[in-house]
């Protein structure tokens, strides 16, 4: 049987696993350990995923320059300039991966195609909405938990709509980003 090649999304987060499973020191290492994997990619390709993700160049145990991805623990919060690249690229991704959003009281439970559903949640994570408490994620699913006990469904309609778009939702009915206190937050 054949295999669709991998989406951009599950590409990207199969270069995340791998990063954080071996200490790559090239852009040729790491294609072929993608390689490996059945995944063929250019240079060029992998040059801008790199950058997509975030992969920084850091000291390896051994000395060496190896990639890396920033952890996506403690404080997510998007700094000044960040918030607009982090809703595009969200919005972007909706489009490419996103299969479904379906809410109820206050989660949503959103679909992507197999292997995608962590990278999807991490890029849900970075843009820190204040309506969004958190996010779970499995291999194909993601569940989302709001602030608002009735916010599942207004979610789930922004997640429908940059997935049909591939824009961010418009400034009236997009969640807003968080703030420097979470308490009380709603959907703006």
């Amino acid at each position: 049987m054949i295999s669709a090649p991998p989406s951009k999304a599950e590409r990207q987060a199969r270069i995340i696993e791998l990063l954080g499973q071996h200490q790559v020191r090239s852009q040729t290492e790491l294609a072929e350990l993608l390689a490996a994997d059945g995944v063929t990619v250019t240079q060029g390709t992998l040059s801008k995923d790199l950058v997509e993700i975030g992969a920084l160049r850091i000291r390896g145990e051994g000395g060496h320059l190896i990639y890396a991805v920033p952890s996506d623990g403690g404080d997510r919060t998007p700094h000044a300039g960040e918030y607009q690249t982090f809703v595009a690229k969200l919005a972007r991704l909706c489009n490419e991966v996103l299969t479904s959003a379906e809410g109820s009281a206050n989660l949503v439970v959103l679909r992507t195609p197999p292997g995608a559903a962590q990278y999807f949640a991490s890029a849900i994570d970075r843009v820190g909405w204040a309506a969004i408490l958190g996010t779970i994620a499995g291999d194909d699913t993601v569940l989302v938990i709001t602030r608002d006990p009735a916010g599942g469904d207004p979610i789930a309609e922004q997640f429908l709509i940059m997935a049909r778009t591939g824009k961010p939702a418009g400034p009236d009915s997009a969640p807003a980003a968080r703030a420097d206190s979470d308490e009380g937050a709603t959907i703006s």
